[in-house]
C-alpha cells in the first residue's frame, strides 16, 4: 500500500454506516428505510470490494440513528448487514444485524385465508434461521424468508 490510497467513500461526521450490504440489495435497503426522503448527506456505494462477500454495498445516513423496529425490518431483507453508530468521526458503537427469533408486524403472510389477511390485526411469524423459514404464528404456513414480503 501507498500513501496515495484514499477512502472509497468520505468520513461520516455523526450517524449510520449500513456496511457489508450484499451489492443486489443495496436499492431495497434504501426504499425500506425510505432514505430517498433524506434530507441530510446520504452516501450510497455500490460494488466496493470486500474480502468477505468479494463486492458489497455501502450506506452512509449523516445525522440518523435507526429504530430497533427499523433494525428488524432491515434483518428481513439483509441478515447479515453491520451497523457502526459513529459520533464525532469516531465508530462508537457497532451492532450485527440479527434476524430476531420473532417478527411482529413486519411481515405480510402469503396465505389468503390466514386471519392476518382478513381481519385487523397484526401478523405473527417464527423464524427458523437455519432453514431459511418463517412460520406463520396463526395459520402454522411456511415461507421462505428472502422472499417474504414486508409490510
Amino acid at each position: 500500500m501507498n500513501n496515495k490510497q484514499e477512502l472509497q467513500v468520505a468520513a461520516l461526521r455523526n450517524g449510520t454506516v449500513i456496511d457489508h450490504i450484499p451489492t443486489d440489495k443495496v436499492f431495497t435497503i434504501v426504499s425500506l428505510l425510505n432514505l430517498q426522503q433524506s434530507t441530510t448527506p446520504l452516501t450510497i456505494g455500490i460494488n466496493l470490494l470486500s474480502k468477505k462477500l468479494g463486492s458489497k454495498g455501502i450506506i452512509k445516513v449523516s445525522d440518523r440513528f435507526f429504530s430497533d423496529e427499523e433494525i428488524s425490518r432491515l434483518s428481513v431483507v439483509a441478515p447479515n448487514v453491520k451497523l457502526n453508530i459513529i459520533r464525532d468521526y469516531e465508530v462508537v458503537e457497532k451492532k450485527q444485524v440479527v434476524i430476531p427469533e420473532i417478527l411482529k408486524g413486519l411481515v405480510k403472510c402469503h396465505n389468503p385465508k390466514c386471519i392476518t389477511n382478513n381481519e385487523p390485526m397484526q401478523t405473527i411469524f417464527h423464524v427458523d434461521k437455519e432453514q431459511g423459514l418463517i412460520t406463520c404464528h396463526y395459520c402454522g404456513k411456511n415461507q421462505e424468508i428472502d422472499k417474504a414480503k414486508l409490510l
